[in-house]
């Protein structure tokens, strides 16, 4: 039987249906231990589905999830308007993106693609989001830093996803089944506005945050930082060094 709101292939059940025991998995410290299982969450996503997540997990998502950017936290974390009617309830995943929207020709709404951001921007209104808008999973472009997961993340049981590469907005518009509903579109228009969409298998994302705080980027820019001097050995001098080029990092203005 699969616990709520996680469709996965972990862990693995025996022939009587029952779960056999689970393993524990070590955290990654290298690359090479992240093992990039595929996972698909159903929303709400439950505690239990969030504490399973591995770094490098590749997700995906079917449900309710509403986009929300610079313009719904403004009104929400700053204003102190209320979340609509019944989202809070509906579902706990916030995109971090803007809906390509049209209107059809009976009125209602469809988005045929999604762009998503980068949610460094959110900075420090990510705490009062979690408090006021009770969401869980955050899914954006290019994620956060460990501190920002331990001191904003982790106190609210929350995750971060990352949309892969660039140019996925039509691929990740395939999941999108239909608008539920959209508000504060006259406030904050098409791009601002929270969208609430039914999705099925949105995705792939790849965890970027987990639970604990730990980062998929800053494993592998901890690696690539070990042999970056490699990079740099034996360079020959550069032709603009009288202008301030060099091959010493230390020197480096960036």
């Amino acid at each position: 039987m699969t616990e709520p709101g996680r469709i996965s292939n972990r862990p693995p059940t025996d022939q009587a249906g029952l779960a056999a025991p689970a393993t524990v998995t070590a955290a990654p410290t290298r690359l090479d231990d992240v093992r990039m299982h595929e996972v698909h969450l159903a929303t709400p996503v439950s505690d239990e589905a969030l504490a399973a997540l591995e770094l490098g997990d590749v997700v995906y998502i079917s449900g309710l999830l509403y986009t929300a950017r610079e313009g719904v936290y403004r009104m929400v974390v700053d204003r102190g308007v209320p979340m609509p009617p019944g989202v809070r309830e509906a579902t706990n995943v916030n995109f971090h993106c803007s809906p390509a929207a049209a209107v059809r020709e009976d009125g209602s709404y469809a988005v045929e693609a999604v762009t998503a951001t980068a949610s460094f921007r959110f900075g420090k209104s990510m705490s009062r989001w979690f408090e006021r808008s009770g969401a869980k999973a955050i899914v954006g472009k290019a994620g956060l830093t460990e501190l920002a997961y331990r001191e904003w993340f982790v106190p609210h049981g929350a995750v971060y996803l990352t949309t892969i590469g660039y140019g996925m907005g039509a691929a990740y518009g395939r999941g999108i089944r239909r608008v539920r509903e959209v508000h504060w579109l006259r406030e904050l228009g098409i791009a601002q506005a929270m969208w609430v969409l039914e999705v099925e298998r949105l995705g792939p994302f790849l965890v970027e945050g987990d639970r604990a705080g730990r980062s998929l980027f800053a494993l592998a820019n901890r690696e690539i930082d070990l042999r970056l001097g490699e990079v740099y050995a034996g360079l020959p001098p550069y032709a603009m060094g009288r202008f301030g080029e060099t091959t010493a990092r230390t020197d480096e203005v960036v």
